[in-house]
């Protein structure tokens, strides 16, 4: 259980996600440091799945830091390339996390596919890791379409070519406030808020 104050190490060195989740983590009022902050080695992902990766990262800050640790690994899936990106989202940037690079790629493989489905989701799956090994994982999504080109300044990573179901604008161009209320990171911080403030 986090309780107010508490310090947690958010296991990332990301520093666009690791402001989301500080503000997503808000109602637990704890004390938030970053991998980066610390200076703890970024792990390879080896997971198959998005939870299996959040946990790895997760598990392995909260044993170096003796702290509890949050670690995220989220993604796009896109239906007509058989879920790729997925779990290999970062990697589609490349070493110098090169998302507009990322985004072209997308595009340039929908354009070879072929197919005329742009249908898509961005997956969250959260893991909350204490020292003694003691791990809960949770698993958020948002389906959308995929935009090009891309389209807003706002958010990082795919942003600014997802456009969630129902909506005229990517999370590229929305106000933060209204991405957070309805993202898959959201959907998954409700879950693991649920959670810690039923304990």
């Amino acid at each position: 259980m986090l309780n107010r104050g508490d310090r947690l190490v958010i296991a990332s060195h990301n520093q666009g996600k690791v402001i989301e989740i500080a503000d997503l983590l808000r109602p637990l009022a704890v004390d938030i440091v970053s991998a980066r902050d610390l200076e703890l080695v970024e792990p390879e992902e080896t997971g198959k799945t998005f939870i299996e990766n959040a946990v790895l990262k997760a598990e392995l800050a909260a044993r170096a830091a003796q702290l509890p640790s949050l670690a995220d690994d989220s993604g796009l899936v896109v239906n007509a390339l058989g879920g790729a990106p997925g779990i290999y989202s970062a990697r589609w940037a490349g070493p110098e996390k090169n998302f507009d690079h990322a985004m072209r790629r997308v595009s340039e493989a929908l354009l070879i596919a072929g197919n005329s489905d742009k249908s898509c989701s961005f997956v969250c799956a959260l893991a909350l890791a204490w020292p003694d090994g003691y791990t809960e994982s949770f698993e958020g999504r948002v389906d959308g379409t995929i935009t090009w080109p891309p389209k807003g300044k706002n958010g990082f990573g795919y942003d600014a070519i997802f456009t969630p179901l129902g909506r005229l604008q990517t999370f590229g161009e929305m106000d933060p406030a209204d991405k957070h209320a309805m993202s898959h990171r959201a959907d998954a911080f409700a879950q693991l808020l649920r959670s810690c403030l039923q304990c």
